[in-house]
This record gives C-alpha cells, sequence and structure tokens, in this order.
C-alpha cells in the first residue's frame, strides 16, 4: 500500500512545557493509529511542534490532519484553562 499525499506542520509555541504536554498527550495515538490509511510522526524543536502526516489519499490525509489540529487545539485549551486558576 503506497502512501501518496503527504502534509507536514510547524507549530510555534512561546512554551517549552506546552510541546512537552502535547507530545504526551498525543503519543498514543501515534503508536496506535486507529486507520490503516494515515501515519503520523511528531518532532520537537526549539519552541516548535512539527507534525508529518502521510496517507493513502487526500481523503484519509485531510482526516487526519484535522483530527490531530483539535487535539491540538483541546489539549491547549485545557492547559489555558489550568494556567487561570
Amino acid at each position: 500500500m503506497s502512501k501518496n499525499a503527504k502534509a507536514t506542520i510547524h507549530l510555534r509555541f512561546g512554551d517549552q512545557k506546552q510541546i512537552d504536554t502535547l507530545l504526551a498527550a498525543l503519543m498514543p495515538e501515534v503508536k496506535a493509529p486507529p486507520t490503516h490509511r494515515s501515519s503520523v510522526s511528531l518532532q520537537k524543536g526549539d519552541c516548535t511542534l512539527t507534525l508529518m502526516v502521510t496517507a493513502e489519499d487526500t481523503v484519509a490525509l485531510r482526516a487526519t490532519l484535522n483530527a490531530y489540529l483539535r487535539w491540538i487545539n483541546s489539549t491547549l485549551n485545557v492547559l489555558n484553562v489550568i494556567e487561570k486558576t
């Protein structure tokens, strides 16, 4: 099965702790993906998190990107609420 669709997204953060928390939250999904149609890797950089997705087709690519970006957004929302309390 060849993977023909690819995307790389670089997300910049002001806090290294946010990146570490995101990695911890997303790693279970990266290690055991819900489908065989796509694969994801995450890379930590200096104040950046790089999300790399490869998929069989653009439909699987879009679905995977949407899922990971929603999870990232939800995790950041939770972190913001925790910081305010």
